[in-house]
């Protein structure tokens, strides 16, 4: 992914500040929208992102999602220094939450994160150390370049 690299940068989400939930999925999907990357991985990207981050948000002292953007893909590698995941596949189900309730009564916590995560991505791995944080790699590809790799690139934001 190194050789074609477009742009990379990594945000910084603070655990428990739902005031400002969004804002780094946000930015990344103007990011995106700058650099002219297809509308439908935009949506894609900016739904992982955003999963993502209300993740942090509600589970995690502090974490960072970074972006890097290549011709042939879109990379998510999001870090959190939280509680763990101690059964991946159990929290992987859709509706499986370890939600607070204050979190649910602000209408987060429904159990579809990490399964709108791995829905909206090409490639999903997650890591977790239960005390020290989780760590998840997402990949959206550019199929329409894998496809057809002579093709100018194409604006479509």
């Amino acid at each position: 992914m190194q050789e074609s690299l477009k742009f990379e940068k990594s945000f910084v989400v603070e655990g428990g500040s739902f005031q400002n939930a969004g804002n780094v999925s946000g930015q990344i999907k103007s990011v995106l929208k700058e650099l002219g990357v297809p509308k439908d991985i935009v949506r894609r990207v900016a739904i992982i992102c955003y999963e993502s981050e209300i993740n942090i948000v509600s589970y995690a002292k502090k974490g960072t999602i970074t972006l890097a953007v290549t011709d042939d893909a879109v990379k998510i590698e999001t870090k959190d220094e939280g509680p763990g995941i101690p059964d991946i596949d159990l929290a992987m189900k859709e509706g499986y939450s370890t939600a607070t309730a204050a979190v649910r009564e602000m209408g987060f916590g429904a159990g579809m994160g990490l399964a709108n995560m791995k829905k909206y991505s090409d490639h999903l791995i997650i890591t977790s150390e239960v005390g020290v944080g989780t760590c998840v790699t997402m990949m959206v590809m550019n199929v329409q370049k894998l496809l057809h790799p002579d093709l100018p690139p194409v604006n479509m934001g």
